[in-house]
């Protein structure tokens, strides 16, 4: 992973035992499909539901987490019956094989999971959902190719899950504990090279404490140790391409020149590879580019506030939904403003979620369905009823 995508050997082994929790959580799941049996009310006849599987089901799948993201809907689908056909990202191909292998040595039957890497994924989709036998795509990525994905896919009325894209707030009351709020914001931040869809992409943080967290954060970000990601102590990767760093820029030169300042960082970093300086900026607007698209890179922009409510509207100004943070000793007050906010997960007063038994997933264009849980399950199942006698 860490040669193909970049991102630091550290978090390289902890997404491959995150991608291996699906395996073992959703061979428990296997056995707890569960069914109904009922008499009818007007009749004696019985009624019986239960939850066949889809069958192949299409897979879509990112660079970010070029592994666990695999596993996430592969696991799910084999346990509910499924057979699986992936593209992986042509950013990754390689990490998406080696899954395949692992799981062919496992003793998964042949034909139950294929990979197909390809350099014409449009092509490629417009067959693959086309075929008779495609009854559903899963799709992580973003919502602008998840949108043309859909459309594709109305032609045969499939079946989809979309895991999309993410603007998530990150809010700071002024009574919360700093220390925790400026951890947990780095985690929500930086993790996997802050090239995640969950990231912490707008900090909202109290006035009473802007100032201080900012400076903090800031000595945070400026500590984490930039380069190659089988270096020793590297912390943040590259980038994983020359747009993503000519997009993450000029959203950061844009908070600039809309009246933002740098705490720390603010540029890309000269020489060889994609790499942007840890940045922290203070005092961003609402209305800067900046608070409305999603970074996927290690910025941080601080935008103060005072008003509660007028916070949570800032916060839900936007069409994606599927992650939040809330840091607040008062957790009374955390969770009524996290139920607020809309956001398919939201973390109270801790930078990270993602759990294979935790349902993934998001509000508005953040996607359609859940992964993991006990309903990531019955996203690859059907429900069939019969009305019996007997």
């Amino acid at each position: 992973i860490t040669l193909e995508h970049g991102k630091p050997l550290a978090d390289a082994k902890g997404e491959i035992a995150y991608a291996a929790e699906f395996f073992r959580w959703n061979s428990e799941e296997a056995v707890r499909i569960d069914g109904m049996i009922k008499t009818a009310p007007g009749s004696s006849s019985k009624i019986i539901v239960h939850h066949p599987p889809v069958g192949v089901v299409v897979m879509v799948t990112p660079w970010n987490f070029p592994a666990a993201m695999i596993t996430r809907k592969v696991a799910p689908a084999l346990a509910a019956g499924n057979a699986c056909v992936i593209k992986p990202p042509a950013e990754t191909p390689l990490t998406a094989l080696r899954v395949a292998q692992l799981l062919q040595e496992a003793g998964v039957p042949a034909g139950l999971v294929n990979v197909v890497p390809t350099s014409t994924p449009g092509e490629w989709f417009d067959a693959a959902t086309e075929h008779r036998a495609t009854r559903m795509v899963s799709f992580t990525g973003s919502t602008a190719v998840g949108k043309i994905l859909l459309k594709r896919c109305a032609d045969r009325v499939l079946k989809v899950g979309m895991e999309l894209g993410g603007n998530a707030p990150l809010v700071v009351f002024e009574d919360a504990d700093l220390d925790l709020a400026v951890e947990g914001a780095m985690i929500a931040k930086m993790r996997h090279s802050a090239e995640v869809c969950t990231a912490a992409n707008r900090l909202f943080v109290h006035a009473d404490v802007a100032d201080e967290f900012t400076e903090r954060m800031a000595r945070a970000m400026g500590a984490v140790k930039v380069g190659n990601g089988m270096d020793e102590g590297v912390t943040c990767g590259p980038m994983i391409n020359e747009e993503a760093i000519v997009s993450i820029d000029s959203l950061v030169q844009s908070a600039l020149a809309d009246g933002a300042t740098a705490a720390t960082g603010g540029a890309p970093i000269e020489g060889p590879g994609f790499f942007y300086a840890p940045t922290v900026l203070g005092d961003v607007t609402m209305g800067s580019p900046i608070t409305q698209q999603e970074i996927f890179g290690p910025v941080a922009p601080v935008i103060p506030f005072t008003d509660t409510d007028q916070m949570i509207d800032w916060a839900n100004d936007t069409e994606m939904g599927l992650a939040a943070y809330v840091f607040s000793r008062d957790v009374g007050r955390a969770l009524g403003v996290g139920e607020r906010i809309q956001a398919g997960m939201v973390g109270i007063n801790r930078g990270a979620m993602s759990d294979p038994a935790a349902p993934f997933g998001g509000m508005k264009q953040s996607g359609l369905g859940r992964e993991g849980a006990h309903e990531g399950i019955y996203e690859f199942c059907e429900t069939q009823y019969l009305a019996a006698d007997w």
